[in-house]
């Protein structure tokens, strides 16, 4: 305990994984989201840009929104939380990881996995410089896995910080980057290789003394992306240093606060090292549900508002 028995069952075509993923991840679109940019500075002179949305009512609470890999702020898995958050009472502060904003960021690094000193400096930021008595997070696969290292990492979480939610979390990086190398997702692996490829190129131009031809030649997987590129860049020896260091899994245990973690059985991208079933059922904190279907990210709800987005507000609601 707490393991949670869910109630997620969708229409028939909703139930294949594949279907789930590429629907919500490609067709789905969310109208009447409005959204207004903020830019921090960092202590290590790169930028965030945050989009807040408001709800109608004055609110207290906040939830900060962490999209997955390649990812940013419009993303509609994004938008549609917002609107739900919105409609339920809560603003929203959707995090654009560094590079991810339509504008490159300053440095050689950027973003990744493990990226909780990021998220640490917008929760102060909005200590610092909003009302908010009261702030959640909810994070999307990679932005998932970064929310829930950094709350069990973090050794003094700020007691503002009141709960979290987590959806389709590559808990063990590893374990879930030997699901992508399989064949059975090569469509997707493919599709993340090349933006990140496109983003590393133009990267090049910035530090062409740091990032070669010959380096971005030998890239054919996501492991070689990670060995040539996002190990170097935030210093890791090599990949699978950074899975090892950054994956959330081995910083569940401490976690402290209300927290619900949603991974569906079967999202193509979760091995079975991805799902704590055992760190669930003796944890007080760690509400872990693992419904039969919902692919990565593609959970059907009706009104066009997912099964995902209706529970983390009402998980949420809750433990406030």
């Amino acid at each position: 305990m707490p393991i949670v028995t869910s109630k997620y069952n969708p229409p028939l075509l909703f139930k294949n994984g594949h279907f789930s993923t590429v629907y919500y991840g490609i067709f789905r679109s969310i109208k009447n989201v409005s959204q207004k940019r903020e830019r921090i500075k960092l202590s290590d002179g790169d930028f965030l840009d945050l989009d807040w949305s408001y709800s109608k009512r004055t609110s207290s609470k906040v939830v900060l929104l962490i999209h997955g890999l390649e990812g940013n702020g419009q993303r509609v898995y994004i938008t549609g939380s917002v609107k739900e958050f919105n409609n339920q009472g809560f603003d929203a502060c959707a995090i654009n990881l560094r590079g991810c904003s339509g504008e490159p960021n300053l440095l050689y690094r950027s973003y990744h996995s493990g990226a909780t000193e990021d998220l640490e400096a917008v929760i102060h930021h909005i200590l610092e410089t909003k009302n908010y008595p009261d702030i959640y997070i909810k994070g999307f696969s990679l932005g998932g896995n970064i929310a829930l290292k950094y709350l069990g990492k973090k050794n003094n979480i700020p007691k503002e910080i009141k709960g979290a939610v987590a959806i389709s979390v590559p808990c063990d990086l590893h374990n879930s980057l030997q699901q992508l190398l399989k064949p059975k997702n090569a469509l997707y692996a493919a599709r993340f290789k090349k933006h990140l490829i496109e983003k590393l190129e133009a990267k090049q131009k910035l530090f062409p003394n740091k990032i070669l031809d010959e380096d971005i030649n030998t890239i054919h997987t996501l492991l070689d992306f990670d060995d040539v590129y996002t190990s170097k860049a935030h210093g890791f020896a090599n990949a699978l240093d950074y899975y090892k260091k950054s994956s959330c899994l081995q910083f569940l245990p401490n976690i402290t606060i209300p927290t619900l973690l949603v991974n569906a059985k079967n999202d193509s991208f979760l091995g079975e090292e991805c799902f704590p079933i055992e760190i669930a059922k003796n944890h007080d904190y760690l509400h872990l549900e693992v419904p039969t279907y919902g692919g990565h990210v593609g959970f059907y709800g009706k009104k066009n508002i997912t099964y995902t987005e209706k529970r983390a507000a009402s998980f949420l609601k809750e433990v406030f």
